[in-house]
């Protein structure tokens, strides 16, 4: 399995929304210059994001995205299975008829999949877009002190 640009700009896209949390509404346009991301690829991203509740949009002078929730009510897990689909390691894990692998029914190494699968998930679910705008901070933090 591999984690796609998709979910990898998705996930700073909305790491940066969370350390911008308490400010209200986001252009894109600045986003994508803080996080060094085409403004037009992210305009793709936010897309599904918005359709599934994690991000809300207004118009006007005051306008841009902003979440939906709080960064701590919020999943990296959530963000990459919207932006991935599926988050399954091998497909004749989802192959409930066989129709991928006659052996998927039986299959001695399905439980290794299965279980490498779950702690994907599990890892994922576990971390918050708060505690990521946390240490995105701190890392900002360490670089500035580092460069005085």
């Amino acid at each position: 399995m591999r984690i796609s640009t998709r979910s990898r700009y998705g996930i700073r896209l909305m790491i940066n929304l969370a350390v911008n949390y308490s400010r209200g509404y986001s252009l894109l346009k600045d986003i994508a210059k803080d996080e060094e991301i085409s403004e037009k690829y992210l305009s793709q991203i936010v897309i599904p994001l918005r359709r599934a509740g994690l991000l809300t949009a207004a118009r006007g002078i005051n306008g841009g995205y902003m979440l939906s929730s709080h960064p701590s009510n919020i999943t990296a897990g959530q963000i990459v299975e919207i932006l991935e689909g599926d988050l399954c390691v091998i497909e004749c894990i989802r192959d409930e008829d066989n129709n991928i692998c006659a052996r998927s029914g039986n299959c001695a190494s399905r439980e290794l999949w299965e279980g490498l699968g779950d702690k994907i998930r599990s890892f994922l679910n576990s971390v918050t877009l708060e505690e990521l705008a946390k240490s995105k901070l701190e890392k900002e933090q360490r670089m500035l002190e580092y460069s005085i």
